[in-house]
């Protein structure tokens, strides 16, 4: 058996599939965003302007969520947790905020348009050409939207170390850091208010996903309220999805349930009652497009908060 491990195992070619038009689809208040972002009011030219830049991304890797037009889904304004992630904007001196996994940055955009202080922004991904495409995709340029994005492997300890959690008894001893002249994410240690993940976490193993999570609990500042929120592929019961199936080749994805996500970050990345876990699962009816006629047709999507209390 396979895992499907994001960009650290790179899929076979025969699993690789054409790009196809017929995934696109905006709903009225997602063509008002990108309308309103890129300037293009046609339907017609917003729709082959997004699947140019969707090509050349896909050129740079062949993610599903990119050939299924996901970064043109409202994603992050349609998590529950994000009414109190816009508020932490507003009430917090400083509200540092990481998209990880911020591909194209469609996510932090959002958020910017909504009312996050821009200044107290920053993105990160492994590959930096998503970002740039970013600027494509919106029209934009650093200078005209200077929002500093960071690249970076999340398991390379240059990029991303583990430190435990931060605590009121014991906060970061360092300032919290100029965020345009940040070349790696540690000098964020303790300091980040709101961290969003999301189609990010299911990329890796179990082992893997542990990893990630130790590494941005030592990111989040001990303040209450300071949150790590997002969504990702799920399972009732946690467990190995199987996303690919050809005889005996099967390809599968690692997928926490609400219960074990609970149970991991409560008791193990923190101690036992310093966060609160919320962590809601949705069944999709969303064909799966690393195809196989065994292939499941319907997805379970967390979306999840974990807050400092």
């Amino acid at each position: 058996m396979t895992y499907y491990d994001g960009g650290t195992n790179l899929l076979p070619a025969h699993y690789l599939q054409a790009l196809d038009e017929s995934f696109y689809g905006l709903d009225a208040e997602e063509a008002a965003f990108y309308k309103q972002q890129t300037g293009i009011q046609d339907d017609a030219e917003l729709k082959q302007h997004i699947m140019a830049v969707q090509a050349k991304a896909y050129s740079v890797f062949p993610y599903p969520c990119i050939r299924r037009f996901a970064f043109t889904q409202l994603k992050i304004s349609r998590l529950f947790a994000y009414r109190g992630f816009l508020n932490l904007g507003k009430t917090r001196k400083s509200p540092i905020f990481l998209d990880i996994g911020c591909c194209f940055g469609n996510d932090i955009r959002k958020a910017v348009a909504d009312g996050y202080p821009a200044e107290c922004v920053i993105g990160s991904d492994l590959q930096k050409d998503f970002w740039n495409l970013g600027h494509e995709l919106f029209r934009t340029t650093p200078e005209t939207f200077p929002v500093p994005f960071v690249g970076g492997d999340a398991f390379n300890p240059e990029h991303l170390a583990v430190v435990p959690p931060f605590t009121p008894a014991n906060q970061p001893t360092t300032p919290p850091p100029d965020l345009k002249s940040l070349t790696s994410l540690n000098p964020l240690r303790g300091h980040v208010s709101a961290i969003h993940a999301s189609s990010f976490f299911h990329l890796f193993r179990e082992d893997s996903q542990l990893h990630l999570a130790r590494a941005l609990a030592g990111l989040l500042s001990p303040e209450p309220g300071s949150m790590i929120f997002g969504s990702h592929a799920s399972l009732p019961e946690k467990g190995l999805r199987v996303i690919r199936k050809d005889g005996d080749d099967k390809r599968s994805m690692f997928c926490h349930s609400p219960e074990s996500w609970t149970e991991l970050w409560d008791g193990v990345i923190f101690e036992k009652g310093e966060v609160k876990v919320e962590a809601t699962l949705k069944l999709l009816q969303r064909p799966n497009i690393l195809l196989g006629e065994d292939a499941a047709q319907t997805a379970h999507i967390m979306s999840y908060c974990i807050t400092r209390l």
